[in-house]
């Protein structure tokens, strides 16, 4: 299990532990030296070569502080120490963000943008959806994730691979804003893909029970199954 900091701060994104440790290596620096910037140049009186290699070696995870500083320290952004950013909060670190600046590009006043961060989930408007995936870099994937609209697309595209994928097309596209052709060659090719996983698992004897064992594994990475069909597309 990670241990979080033991500096009561807010926890931060998921933590790229072997691209701190290479470009610690890359500058020449140990940990001792790490730990000394950031206490000397940051205010962190806390960190210690202990804390460093905890890091590093993903027994602990920094904080939006530390990660801030050890990226100072390091000479790279915050976003070369994190893993792909999943939410609202880990993509505005990514980008090295203030919650002021993002709240100020999308329009939004600073207590709201700041409750959506923390759990009410994004409720912009079509406009600021917008200005979002412009101030914050997100590609389409990502944006549907941080708008909140990844359970729907999941709920979507499991009704189009079970049934009947042509009547999906619009409701998917509000979802996921993609050229209708994209869109009706992926459905088409996820709902073969599913349809013929599954009479391929009943004709290897493995029966119902298997089939529908295939068919659940398959619908709980409908979203990914998707994305992947999506970058495959001429």
């Amino acid at each position: 299990m990670r241990r979080p900091s033991p500096h009561p701060n807010q926890s931060g994104p998921p933590f790229n532990a072997l691209a701190a440790r290479r470009l610690r290596a890359a500058l020449n620096m140990g940990p001792e030296h790490v730990a000394h910037a950031m206490r000397v140049s940051y205010g962190l009186p806390y960190v210690t070569p202990d804390l460093v290699i905890a890091w590093e070696r993903g027994a602990a995870s920094p904080g939006n502080a530390e990660l801030t500083a050890l990226a100072g320290v390091l000479w790279c952004s915050p976003g070369d120490l994190i893993g792909r950013p999943r939410t609202l909060r880990e993509h505005r670190i990514a980008r090295g963000l203030a919650p002021e600046d993002v709240a100020h590009a999308v329009g939004v006043a600073l207590a709201a943008y700041r409750r959506m961060e923390e759990g009410d989930g994004w409720r912009g408007t079509d406009r600021q959806s917008a200005a979002l995936a412009d101030v914050l870099g997100l590609a389409l994937p990502d944006f549907v994730a941080v708008t909140g609209r990844e359970e729907r697309l999941a709920e979507l595209l499991t009704s189009a691979v079970t049934t009947r994928w042509q009547g999906y097309v619009r409701p998917v596209a509000k979802v996921a804003p993609l050229d209708r052709r994209v869109l009706e060659n992926v459905l088409q090719v996820l709902h073969q893909d599913y349809q013929g996983h599954m009479a391929a698992t009943l004709s290897w004897g493995g029966g119902n029970g298997g089939a529908g064992a295939a068919g659940r594994d398959f619908l709980d990475r409908i979203v990914e199954h998707f994305w992947a069909a999506v970058e495959r597309h001429p």
